[in-house]
């Protein structure tokens, strides 16, 4: 298996960057292409064109998401055109060399593509962007209660749970679904899952995957600013995401205003009409560009992320904390403990707004506290992470490793191996075929 690899596959149910895994599955294909790899794009939406402008090849069905197209939700149990495209594709351009990556597939593709990627089962591997390869809703958590879930997949237990945020139909309709995925997928013989954070392994493995086919892989992240942001100067919390419930921007609002605090809010969502104008003295910027972002992330005080169930990484939190701006966010976060430890944020329940404001509040006037804590995290969080670069580098080596050409890397685990050299790239790689779907 010698010479350049030939072709990397992105199969996603998002061609569009717009948030998480999709945009994690498109930068892939972007780097890799950057790198010279061919890449091809397989998508459950219409391709981006930017796509194409880029060099990769995109194949796309035009559907919308589920909640979105206003039609049966059997489609969301089994996508019969989903599965067609991925068979389509892999009967007219599958070698022994492919790899195959599935980053997600409940917005559209649906559990059809396990079945559909079955023939290549021994070349595939799938990242947990979320715990939708292991739970029914795909958040380990009793969404109306804001609980954590304690029960197993499909258990007893876990079907007598009122844990959905849509009802009771709605939850047997996801059961249905993940009784089919399970079927499909067989998971007491998984692929290799990339975990976006080592604490997500025991929880994966609820649903019968092996432990050691779990390997932890850091996000790749770009700090809102390269220096160091002076955090202790700023006066503004600084909220980034979608404006809607499972974020809890409506909770940052409610904190903010009974801590007397500025508050400003980056993104759009189902919420953000009616928040707008329930709290007229909030800033809300709509969605901005990077560069845009960072620059008012450079005149804020600190950042919070009070999302309503567990944030398996959180990616704006390390944006925020890689650029020293002090992090607020829920226990239930997986990242709280590191930023916490590493003496960068605080763990705060949001939906304690009380507790959540007595926090802004005390942060508001404690300029030497926020100035220790910006140090903190601008320093001692570097192991939370990956670079771009490294990230891709790790991709490739874990590629690599399935087709046989190199062992698998070094666990990179946030945060019990901090990553410090960049995993080496491997050489001669073969073709390789990423399928990377949307969550």
């Amino acid at each position: 298996m010698n010479g350049a690899p030939h072709r990397i596959v992105v199969i996603n149910d998002l061609s569009h960057p717009m948030g998480g895994a999709s945009a994690l599955a498109v930068g892939s294909a972007r780097r890799l292409a950057e790198r010279g790899h061919r890449v091809a794009f397989l998508s459950g939406d219409a391709p981006d064109p930017a796509l194409a402008e880029a060099g990769i090849a995109a194949v796309g069905l035009g559907q919308a998401r589920l909640l979105g197209r206003g039609s049966t939700l059997l489609d969301g149990v089994w996508n019969r055109a989903a599965a067609r495209m991925v068979r389509r594709w892999i009967a007219e351009n599958d070698a022994p060399g492919t790899v195959y990556h599935l980053h997600g597939w409940s917005q559209i593709l649906s559990p059809s593509v396990f079945a559909a990627l079955a023939p290549v089962r021994s070349r595939l591997v799938i990242s947990a962007h979320d715990f939708f390869l292991a739970c029914p809703n795909g958040a380990f958590t009793n969404f109306a209660t804001g609980t954590p879930c304690p029960h197993d997949p499909l258990s007893r237990a876990c079907l007598a749970e009122a844990c959905d945020r849509r009802g009771h139909a709605h939850k047997l309709w996801r059961v249905v679904r993940h009784a089919v995925q399970r079927h499909v997928f067989r998971p007491h013989s998984s692929p290799p899952v990339l975990a976006i954070h080592a604490a997500m392994r025991p929880m994966l493995a609820r649903a019968g995957i092996p432990l050691d086919a779990i390997h932890p892989l850091p996000n790749p992240v770009t700090p809102f600013s390269t220096t160091r942001i002076a955090a202790e100067r700023g006066e503004e919390v600084l909220f980034v995401g979608r404006i809607e419930a499972t974020k809890g921007a409506d909770l940052a609002l409610a904190a903010a205003r009974r801590a007397g605090v500025p508050i400003h809010l980056v993104g759009d969502g189902a919420d953000r009409a009616r928040l707008a104008a329930e709290y007229p003295e909030a800033h809300f910027a709509g969605r901005l560009p990077p560069a845009a972002i960072g620059a008012l992330a450079a005149t804020a005080r600190v950042l919070v992320m009070p999302s309503r169930y567990p944030e398996p990484y959180g990616l704006v939190a390390m944006e925020a904390a890689l650029a020293g701006l002090p992090v607020i966010l829920p226990p239930s976060a997986l990242l709280a403990p590191d930023l916490v430890a590493a003496g960068a944020g605080l763990a705060v329940d949001p939906r304690d707004t009380a507790a959540f404001a007595a926090a802004l509040a005390a942060l508001a006037t404690d300029d030497a506290r926020v100035a220790a804590m910006s140090h903190a995290a601008f320093t001692a969080t570097r192991g939370l992470a990956l670079s771009p670069e490294q990230w891709i580098d790790a991709l490739l080596a874990h590629y690599a490793a399935r087709l046989g050409t190199l062992q698998a890397p070094a666990r990179l685990g946030a945060p019990q191996t901090p990553p410090g050299a960049r995993p080496a790239s491997p050489t001669g790689s073969p073709q390789v075929a990423v399928s990377a779907a949307g969550t």
